[in-house]
């Protein structure tokens, strides 16, 4: 799947023996490389992964040693990856999005064109502003401490968007026109490995992509009676998923 940052998997600083707190360890040639994604120097903080997938707090040392000093805590089931698609909202909604979104643990963030949404020509028309994305998702992974840095996908049409669902266990859009199926009763379900939320711009989907969208199984879903923001939706359904995969025990 494309992506414009540098993020997922390349991106985790990941040794291949066990890390002992306060002895100081030299990085592979692959966690060497992950450094360039996070533009890592000598004294930053980062957080790295040893051979038996345990986290650590450690400082980078000259010559592409970590000195671990901190352990973390380990998660006690798997976390399913969640793939957030954010149709481009005005103004610099989008950004909040990102950061918070990052914040969250999602694993991939896919902004996209719908019939209602701007587009990135209107977004950057009076100051281009969507260079600043993967910094933003960037600073966000450093923040709160993943190890890992989000995927960031490059803008899709609705039509692409679609088409990626076709990979994901579970796919849900939340949409306000939905009375039966909520957002817990459709995720719950076994043997999930991947799930995709889908949320819509300003004013929502049309009638016309929530029809195209069941014809390609992505399931319409509702948050409750009140009408958020396409940002709030963002942050609130993310947030919903993640405690419901496991990702905010």
């Amino acid at each position: 799947m494309p992506c414009v940052n540098g993020g997922g998997s390349q991106s985790i600083v990941r040794l291949d023996r066990a890390i002992v707190v306060e002895q100081e360890v030299a990085l592979p040639p692959e966690a060497v490389r992950a450094l360039s994604f996070w533009r890592a120097r000598p004294g930053s903080i980062l957080t790295v992964v040893d051979g038996q997938n345990a986290r650590f707090r450690a400082r980078l040392l000259e010559n592409n040693r970590v000195f671990p000093f901190q352990s973390m805590a380990d998660r006690t089931r798997p976390v399913v990856p969640l793939t957030l698609y954010q149709a481009l909202p005005e103004k610099e909604r989008f950004e909040l999005v990102l950061q918070k979104c990052v914040e969250l643990g999602v694993r991939r963030i896919v902004p996209y064109v719908s019939a209602r949404s701007t587009t990135l020509q209107q977004r950057d028309s009076r100051q281009r502003k969507s260079h600043r994305w993967p910094d933003i998702v960037l600073k966000a992974a450093r923040q709160c401490r993943r190890a890992d840095i989000p995927q960031l996908g490059p803008v899709m049409t609705f039509d692409q968007v679609l088409a990626e669902t076709a990979l994901w266990d579970v796919a849900v859009m939340l949409y306000e026109g939905e009375t039966a199926a909520s957002l817990r009763n459709v995720i719950l379900q076994p043997d999930i490995a991947n799930a995709a939320l889908l949320i819509g711009p300003e004013g929502g989907f049309t009638r016309q992509e929530v029809i195209q969208a069941r014809h390609l199984s992505v399931l319409p879903v509702s948050l409750g009676p009140l009408i958020l923001r396409t940002e709030t939706a963002a942050i609130a359904g993310t947030a919903v998923m993640q405690w419901i995969l496991g990702a905010l025990e």
